[in-house]
This record gives structure tokens, C-alpha cells and sequence, in this order.
């Protein structure tokens, strides 16, 4: 996936008034991270808003019990930080590979708001957006929803946003270990083999080291009830 070398590209910048482009490209600043780096943590209080502009990165919870619950796979064009009012973080964030930000003052980014109220929209689409995505993970772990079904659906979509076509079918590219894909389903890792080896022997995934493929994308989404769930 092209990821983009300034901050110029990203979306949010739409029909927003030249000063105010110009502001937030002067004001903020670019910052690269190694994979496996927090850029929050639950209660930090963090001064910042990271924009990604290349990379991947995990939102995720921790249980009681200390477990990691994915919430969210975030790419280019996302915004980390769960606030824009408020420094201290409900989330963590870590960089699933290296990541490129471009991140901004709080406190700055209200006052463009302020002066040109179309950055305010953008901000409050994107926020709607990611809320829906959010209903969307709340579905799928109701006990209703079959582990095979809901690992599929979450895979089919990991596919379409990072996904790239090889000679086996669509590569998720991103590096899936069971622990991981035991992180995101909410599920014990046993459990989480099990599922996996289930839907490689249907066919519908093929797994080579930390890499999976999905041979058929139509197919895949067919299983976890035809209209995809996000």
C-alpha cells in the first residue's frame, strides 16, 4: 500500500481554507517510529495528535485480567488518539512496523478548528466513522456469532484494507501470528488455532509462517453471511 511522504496528501486537508493548510502543515511536525513502539498509553497524558501518514499501527484495550482486546487495525489517512479535547488517553497504541506521523499541538489543532469550521467537520466524519466501525467490533463478539464466522469477517477486512493480490490469492500484508489474531478475535489462543486450522481446511485461508492469503474474497465474504461485516 502507498503511504504518503508528507502530510500535504491527507484527507482531513479537504476543502479547508489555504491559511489554514498552511497552519497545520507549519505548525505540526513529522515523526517516524519503529515497529513495536507506544505511541499511548491508557492515561498518559499526551500532548499530541497523530496523524498517520504511512504504516500500521494496533488500538487496543487491556481486560481485567491483563488480556490485549484489538479494537481497532489503523493504516494512512487514520487518526490514533481516541480525543481531540482531552490529553489523557482511554487506548494504547502500538506500531505493528515502522510508522511515519504527522502530529500536532492539542491545543492548535482547536484553534484551527476554531477558525475555520470545515477542519471541524472533517474531524467529526472521521469520528462518526470510526464510531460506526466500532458498533460494527461490538456486533461481532456477541456469542450468537460463530468464532470461525467473526475470525473471517475480521480477516476479510484486514484483506481489503492491507490487502495486495499475489499467485495465491489476496496477502494480507502484515505479519499475523496466532497470539495476535487470538488479540483481535477476543478469544483464547487454543481456541484461536483451532479456528484457523478450520478455515484453512475449508479452504478459505492459506497460512505460510506469520503470512496469510485468502484465495477467494467473494467466497470469504459469503461465508461470514454474504454482506460483509466491517
Amino acid at each position: 500500500m502507498e503511504n504518503y511522504t508528507d502530510a500535504s496528501q491527507l484527507w482531513i486537508l479537504d476543502n479547508l481554507k489555504p491559511n489554514t493548510v498552511n497552519q497545520f502543515l507549519q505548525l505540526g511536525q513529522t515523526s517516524s517510529h519503529p515497529k513495536g513502539h507506544l505511541i499511548l498509553r491508557v492515561r498518559e497524558r499526551r500532548p499530541d495528535i497523530f496523524f498517520i501518514l504511512g504504516g500500521k499501527v494496533q488500538i487496543y484495550t487491556l481486560t481485567k485480567c491483563g488480556k490485549k482486546k484489538i479494537l481497532f487495525i489503523l493504516g494512512k489517512n487514520n487518526i490514533v488518539n481516541d480525543s481531540f479535547l482531552y490529553d489523557s488517553n482511554a487506548v494504547y497504541c502500538e506500531t505493528l512496523e515502522t510508522c511515519h506521523f504527522h502530529q500536532i499541538h492539542r491545543e492548535t489543532l482547536l484553534a484551527l478548528m476554531e477558525k475555520d469550521f470545515q477542519l471541524t467537520k472533517n474531524l467529526f466524519a472521521y469520528q462518526e466513522w470510526k464510531l460506526s466501525r466500532l458498533e460494527h467490533q461490538l456486533k461481532n463478539t456477541v456469542g450468537s456469532i460463530y468464532l470461525e464466522r467473526r475470525l473471517a469477517a475480521k480477516l476479510w477486512k484486514l484483506a481489503r484494507d492491507f490487502g495486495r493480490p499475489t499467485d495465491k490469492g489476496t496477502l494480507i500484508d502484515m505479519d499475523l501470528t496466532v497470539t495476535f489474531l487470538a488479540d483481535l478475535l477476543g478469544a483464547p489462543r487454543e481456541t484461536t488455532s483451532r479456528v484457523c486450522k478450520k478455515l484453512a481446511d475449508q479452504g478459505l485461508i492459506y497460512m505460510q509462517k506469520k503470512k496469510i492469503y485468502i484465495p477467494d474474497m467473494e467466497r470469504m465474504a459469503k461465508f461470514h453471511n454474504k454482506s460483509p461485516i466491517l
